[in-house]
């Protein structure tokens, strides 16, 4: 038990703290931005199901970015809504020429009405944004910067959540951003990023490689991009402004379906954790993609034999400490929310890992999903 609980306590280590550690010190791939005279065309993708409430303000922003006007279009595909987003695009298309809708009948979720929006796309760059995604007034500009460097074939941006009126909720929401912002910013510097915002994302239309309509769009298609010898980069100067969801229920049904639908893209693309032809980019998939979805097993293991070796003074302490963990991460469910920052981050830690082990669950039984209820997780 002693063996077991030491080696579950080192992969949990590895994965939260060994891993950005190495990163600091594994050799850095410096990029090389320069100016670009001639700006490229961009066409920004909007997918949406049932959006009225929010659609046309995201058109508008898009619209407002600092970009040259003739350089941008914006294509909304509705995944046949029914609640009049259509007829709100085909109203702002009528004085809006850049602006187009496409209506996918019958309903196949969003990776399929991007590879089918692809075919109408005119920009050089292609941007995915979410239907409730507000940029920062220079953010498609920051996206686009990034591609002056050849090497570059995916760019993602940084996500800030934001209240309802408004108001920042943190640096990206909650610690757990920041985290994984930071790892971003050091994978950028080592090679290239593992994992990606969906809702202020770019590519060169040239590397977009059709998915399945199961394929989870953020997870696999950045994967595509380095198969093809094309680095995925984070840019943290291009802000997306969302709205966080409004309670722990709707964020844990979220992140089941991005863990079971990150379960399958790790299946469909396990030619990338071959380090003999990846090299540094397989370890990195593996630490911080399928070792941390995989972290509830340690962590499970971690706390069982812990219990088996509480007649010493050392793991009584331990064990204690992670009692008393899980016991404030449970608390904060049961009271639906708290203001202590740590209490709260234990409760997030707890509910990503749960949602990952109910995922697996579904991914052994051979589930999928394809369509999705935005907003609502």
């Amino acid at each position: 038990m002693t063996l077991l609980f030491w080696l579950s306590a080192l992969i949990i280590f590895y994965i939260y703290i060994g891993y950005p550690i190495l990163l600091r010190y594994l050799p850095k791939k410096p990029l090389h931005f320069s100016h670009q005279s001639n700006l490229p065309k961009v066409t920004v993708l909007i997918p949406a199901f049932n959006e009225s409430k929010v659609i046309e303000g995201t058109i508008k922003n898009k619209f407002s970015q600092d970009y040259p006007a003739e350089l941008l279009e914006v294509i909304v595909i509705s995944d046949e809504s029914e609640d009049g987003t259509d007829e709100i695009v085909t109203q702002l298309a009528a004085t809006e020429p850049r602006l187009k809708l496409i209506r996918q009948v019958p309903r196949q979720g969003k990776t399929a009405g991007l590879n089918l929006a692809m075919q109408h796309a005119q920009g050089e760059i292609i941007v995915f944004s979410d239907a409730n995604s507000h940029y920062e007034t220079q953010g498609l500009r920051e996206l686009v910067n990034c591609f002056s460097d050849p090497q570059v074939g995916y760019v993602t941006g940084k996500m800030v959540y934001v209240n309802s009126d408004g108001s920042l909720i943190g640096d990206g929401c909650s610690a757990y951003m920041k985290y994984e912002n930071y790892m971003r910013a050091l994978e950028t510097q080592v090679d290239s990023v593992v994992g990606v915002d969906g809702g202020i994302d770019a590519i060169r239309k040239e590397l977009y490689q059709p998915m399945n309509s199961d394929q989870l769009p953020d997870f696999v298609l950045p994967l595509k991009v380095v198969t093809q010898g094309k680095r995925v980069i984070y840019c943290e100067s291009a802000l997306l402004n969302e709205e966080s969801l409004s309670n722990s229920q709707s964020e844990f049904r979220m992140r089941v379906r991005v863990s079971l639908r990150a379960y399958w893209a790790m299946k469909d693309m396990k030619h990338l954790f071959n380090p003999f032809k990846y090299g540094l980019f397989s370890l990195q998939l593996t630490s911080h993609k399928l070792l941390r979805y995989l972290a509830f097993i340690p962590l499970i293991l971690a706390f069982l034999s812990n219990g088996f070796l509480t007649y010493n003074g050392f793991y009584s302490f331990t064990f204690l400490i992670q009692i008393i963990f899980y016991v404030g991460a449970a608390f904060v469910s049961l009271n639906d929310g708290t203001n202590n920052r740590w209490l709260g981050l234990a409760n997030y830690f707890c509910l990503i890992n749960i949602a990952s082990a109910m995922a697996f669950l579904k991914f052994i039984k051979g589930e999928k999903i394809v369509l999705w209820k935005p907003r609502v997780g």
